[in-house]
């Protein structure tokens, strides 16, 4: 099968892009031919047979500009290239021409309408700016959709986005994210020579610290009841302002900010319990990460996610604002249950289902059906079959 792939980025440092490289090495190693219609590529997947025609487009900021003109230079390379690939599969508003798949990780239109948009957004320059990023977005991801003969969802969350978004149910799928089994596992690993506590229950929270999306200052009110837990806090701190929220709290000998960290899968084999707590996430790859590395795992409702963790390995909050809520689902943890020992076996358990190549299956299985359709009823036309 001849695969065309359209994305902004290949690559392993970046949740969607990630998921992308994974699909192309997922394909690849099946025997597939792949075309990657993108600005940036790892070399390994060129090195193993992946044909890459890049897009640069001509502005790098702002991303307004940005995402428009990658968009333009993508649907005019897939009119050439159309009549040489079986499948072809943009990842939200990549493309504006018909194809096959699209996969949906953020829908803007959800963003625009979402309490938590306005409950975080600041005030300026930059936070109009935003607001006309978002607005411009769901136009254009409403017109890739439609454009589309299937959407794929990464979580239920989405899934229930795009059909109020007007995506008929007939031609979403859900698909979930994957997670590198080798690289996240469990194991044992020295603290201090890390950089945490050398002691002591310790829970981790992973993500960017200059938006109230993460529902950091929850945590840390939260942990301000707890105070045999300790926490630690990976993510770029600069003109964050949850650093002195932590000592307004009197929290700053319990809570470790660790700064940006590539070695994210071995604090998770350090630590006790991994906390989620964002007002609107529509997967968060951090969340499996950590049941694969045997942690178990504290989230809300709002994260798309949370539909895969199970009692047996985490908890599952209704509200991510209910400070007293998480801190009773922490309390376990800072007082070392012994049921949280064994939430670390099922989480392991349940990650193993949800490998990166489970998920390129996933998505090869959709491409041989619709490849199918296509030989008995011709090519695709916007919003279906010719």
């Amino acid at each position: 099968m001849r695969i065309a792939l359209v994305s902004h980025d290949f690559v392993r440092n970046d949740g969607q892009g990630r998921v992308s490289y994974e699909l192309v090495r997922g394909a690849l190693a099946r025997g597939h031919d792949v075309l990657l219609l993108a600005d940036h590529v790892e070399p390994d997947l060129v090195e193993h047979g992946a044909e890459w025609h890049p897009l640069h487009p001509r502005f790098q900021r702002p991303q307004l500009f940005k995402d428009r003109d990658f968009a333009r230079r993508a649907s005019e390379a897939i009119r050439r290239v159309r009549h040489r690939v079986d499948i072809i599969h943009a990842n939200g508003y990549t493309l504006t021409v018909p194809h096959h798949v699209n996969t949906a990780h953020f829908v803007h239109a959800a963003w625009l309408r979402s309490p938590v948009r306005r409950l975080t957004q600041g005030r300026g320059i930059r936070s109009l700016y935003q607001w006309a990023y978002t607005c411009a977005n769901t136009t254009w991801e409403r017109s890739a959709f439609a454009q589309a003969e299937v959407v794929v969802g990464v979580s239920e969350q989405v899934r229930g986005e795009l059909l109020a978004v007007g995506v008929p149910p007939e031609k979403v799928r859900v698909i979930s994210n994957g997670v590198d089994l080798d690289e996240f596992r469990p194991g044992a690993v020295d603290r201090a020579s890390i950089g945490l506590p050398p002691a002591g229950p310790l829970a981790l929270f992973v993500g960017a610290l200059r938006t109230g999306r993460k529902n950091l200052d929850t945590l840390l009110h939260a942990l301000a009841r707890l105070p045999e837990l300790q926490l630690a806090v990976v993510g770029d701190v600069e003109g964050s302002p949850y650093p002195q929220l932590a000592r307004e709290l009197g929290l700053a000998q319990r809570v470790t900010f660790l700064g940006f960290r590539r070695d994210v899968a071995t604090l998770m084999r350090a630590v006790d319990v991994l906390v989620c707590p964002s007002r609107y996430e529509p997967f968060s790859l951090v969340v499996l990460e950590a049941m694969a590395a045997g942690l178990p795992v504290v989230t809300t409702r709002t994260v798309g996610a949370a539909c895969l963790v199970t009692p047996e390995c985490g908890v599952v909050l209704d509200d991510p604002d209910n400070v007293e809520t998480l801190a009773a689902a922490l309390r376990p943890f800072a007082l070392s249950h012994p049921r949280c020992r064994d939430m670390r076996l099922r989480a392991r358990a349940v990650a193993e289902r949800h490998g990166w190549a489970q998920m390129a299956m996933s998505y090869l299985t959709l491409y041989e059906t619709l490849s199918a359709a296509t030989e008995t009823t011709g090519p695709i036309a916007a919003g279906g079959r010719a």
